[in-house]
């Protein structure tokens, strides 16, 4: 079986995951929020339409929310402060119980069934297929990975994974596989600048033109005891009669980040540890039929297929984030289109990204411009849109954000 073959067999064990799901019983409230919006042109029916998804993310927050709060001390001084709001509850029966004019501004109060949901519902972030690249998983102690020649599990392991992500659908997924994104190793993904990002994420998700950056580290891929796989006649007559531990470690670090700001989505260990049964010069690298073979390397691939599936379930409720790539009056055009599952009629609201002179190496912070674009024209890889104002007016640029929630 070639390596090629091996990639897109082990493609499938991450489907089993991704099809499953439990209905969970939830209890369910009625409450009320109010948001409000600014009514331009006097397009009063937009102004409703965004004042009133504005009440719903009120009720949804007080529902159910999860607050994660993050600040960064240098030298007893707070360099950087972050604060993360996110809801899955699911609104019903949504009715309009106020709603409130004064001058260009108005005021809409909502009453909604509330219940909690254990996924994002259809109609949100996740129909769309948000952009991954999947980049190199180096390992800490090369020198483990001698035996079995699997000095190049740094690049097929993420090369699985990338094709179990692809064989999913979800999401679009790029490989970077000989791409590091860590420079030490040892404290990975520990050590991080000041304001929260690590060194590259942000560069390489911006050269690859992704949202997410998929990444990892192979803490651990050593035998259990290096005595056991000696030349010796005992040796081998220890392995011949089964007395001799046979057993191999693997240890790895999955990592998700944010490719706008760098921040950390998502980090878990997956860890196993089978029996290593290959012959000398049976295994000649990582996922080929000798590998394969081995109860290590099933309990390995199992273990990327887990990976698989815990990478889409963390995105899946994330919100669907894009660049914009042109801006000329009000015609908007942005870096996804139908590939990413854009639709013509879908609404993106827009978001101003600031960076500051004396923080150049900072996170961009992101501002929410009040403006939605509506798209009219959605091509395979780019769509273009219209917005109630002017750019110039609106201080839309290239580069701001477009986000579904």
């Amino acid at each position: 079986m070639t390596k090629v073959a091996v990639l897109r067999r082990y493609a499938l064990l991450a489907l089993f995951g991704f099809t499953a799901s439990l209905s969970v019983p939830a209890q369910s409230v009625v409450l009320e929020g109010t948001g409000q919006a600014v009514i331009r042109n006097n397009d009063l029916d937009a102004a409703r339409s965004e004042a009133r998804r504005a009440a719903l993310r009120e009720v949804a927050l007080q529902y159910e929310a999860e607050i994660a709060s993050e600040e960064t001390m240098t030298n007893g001084v707070l360099t950087d402060s972050r604060l993360t709001v996110a809801s899955r509850a699911h609104a019903r029966d949504v009715r309009i119980i106020n709603e409130f004019q004064n001058g260009n501004l108005l005021r809409v109060t909502v009453s909604a069934d509330m219940s909690a949901g254990t996924s994002c519902g259809p109609g949100d972030a996740r129909r769309l297929r948000k952009q991954v690249a999947v980049t190199g998983f180096p390992i800490v102690r090369p020198s483990e990975a001698a035996i079995g020649q699997l000095e190049d599990a740094g690049e097929v392991l993420p090369q699985v994974l990338k094709a179990a992500l692809h064989q999913a659908g979800q999401l679009q997924v790029h490989g970077a596989t000989n791409m590091q994104l860590f420079n030490d190793l040892g404290n990975a993904p520990t050590r991080q600048n000041f304001d929260n990002t690590l060194t590259n994420v942000i560069a390489v998700a911006r050269e690859l033109g992704v949202q997410f950056v998929v990444t990892g580290v192979i803490r651990d891929i050593a035998i259990s005891d290096p005595s056991a796989w000696g030349s010796s006649v005992t040796a081998r007559l220890k392995r011949g009669v089964g007395l001799a531990d046979q057993n191999r470690r693997f240890v790895a670090d999955l990592m998700v980040y944010d490719g706008f700001s760098g921040s950390p989505v998502y980090q878990e260990r997956f860890a196993s540890t089978a029996k290593w049964d290959a012959a000398p010069g049976e295994s000649v690298g990582f996922g080929s039929n000798g590998f394969e073979n081995t109860d290590y390397g099933q309990a390995v691939m199992g273990l990327i297929g887990n990976m698989a599936q815990a990478v889409d379930e963390a995105l899946a409720c994330q919100p669907f984030i894009t660049r914009l790539t042109r801006v000329e009056g009000q015609k908007v055009t942005l870096a996804s289109g139908a590939t990413a599952g854009l639709r013509p009629g879908d609404e993106l609201h827009l978001y101003r990204s600031y960076s500051f002179f004396d923080a150049p190496g900072a996170t961009p912070e992101l501002r929410d411009s009040g403006v939605v674009v509506r798209l009219d024209s959605v091509h395979p890889d780019f769509s273009n849109g219209l917005i109630p104002v002017s750019g110039g007016q609106a201080n839309i640029q290239r580069d701001d954000m477009a986000i579904i929630w």
